[in-house]
């Protein structure tokens, strides 16, 4: 069975639609309006293996802030919506990404039990004029959405772009881990309550 998902979300400050194969080869179309964002997405995706159509319209001559956010909420919702019942997944999901002299590592559990714990710090407010502060919104929306509990720690490193960097494709490697198949597992749903 297909895992995909495609969403539309509109409110007053953004216009969101994309649609996310979790069985893809990294394939990324995103268009935000915001140029590190994509950077950033593309990145998630291509080191994923997952597929991902996304475009993105906001309020962004007020700042980047709801699209980031809002991004963060309709692509964690698409992960909880392609994985469906969560059945022979291998549900946990870790790496340790290097960035040059940056190195985070990434812990994930789809478990259902939405929670972000974030330990990184940048040392300056901004990359171009994305400012930081705002991966830690991304990354709450899309844990939060996606029903995971997702731990995100910055291990080494001082250039900002290689923090973000380092983040996002850690979190793609451990997500592309944890919602693999596990053939040990089969059908079932990799929980003692029998539910995710």
């Amino acid at each position: 069975m297909a895992r995909t998902a495609t969403l539309t979300r509109t409110t007053s400050e953004t216009d969101i639609s994309l649609t996310l194969n979790l069985d893809g080869s990294g394939e990324a179309d995103i268009a935000t309006g915001i140029g590190f964002l994509d950077h950033m997405l593309t990145a998630l995706v291509r080191h994923g293996l997952f597929d991902l159509t996304l475009r993105a319209k906001g309020d962004l001559h007020i700042d980047f802030h709801h699209t980031t956010e809002d991004v963060g909420i309709v692509l964690g919702t698409a992960f909880a919506r392609a994985l469906g019942e969560k059945r022979g997944i291998r549900r946990f999901g870790h790496a340790l990404v290097p960035m040059d002299e940056a190195l985070a590592e990434v812990a994930v559990d789809i478990s259902g039990r939405p929670f972000l714990a974030w330990n990184v710090d940048f040392e300056r407010p901004k990359i171009g004029d994305m400012d930081t502060e705002l991966f830690e919104e991304f990354f709450r929306a899309l844990a939060f959405n996606a029903l995971v509990t997702l731990h995100v720690t910055r291990r080494a490193g001082h250039n900002a772009h290689h923090v973000a960097e380092a983040c996002f494709k850690a979190t793609a490697r451990a997500l592309r881990v944890a919602v693999e198949a596990d053939l040990r597992v089969g059908d079932a749903i990799p929980s003692t309550k029998g539910a995710l």
